[in-house]
């Protein structure tokens, strides 16, 4: 999968990367990745299963990796950990 391929989720509304997706899959990419960090999770979550049910109903999803990162803050405190998602569809 190529870094085109792939949605970054922030504090967007969720339409945003449900057009996001819809544009990537029509445009003949194979398969989408959606990384996503935080507070951020469970809007990516609401745009695979909106895309998943309304608009693409034969896409999968391929593969969920969770993970935690640690963020350093700028302050002399201990980095605080973050949850990760990414998650691969695939037409």
């Amino acid at each position: 999968m190529t870094e085109s391929n792939i949605i970054l989720v922030g504090r967007k509304p969720v339409m945003n990367y449900v057009l996001a997706c819809i544009t990537l899959i029509t445009g003949g990419a194979p398969k989408v990745g959606i990384k996503v960090r935080g507070q951020a999770i469970s809007r990516a979550v609401d745009a695979v299963e909106i895309v998943r049910h309304r608009f693409v109903p034969d896409i999968k999803v391929e593969e969920v990796k969770i993970g935690t990162e640690q963020i350093a803050s700028e302050e002399e405190s201990p980095p605080k950990n973050v949850s990760t998602i990414e998650i691969t569809l695939m037409k």
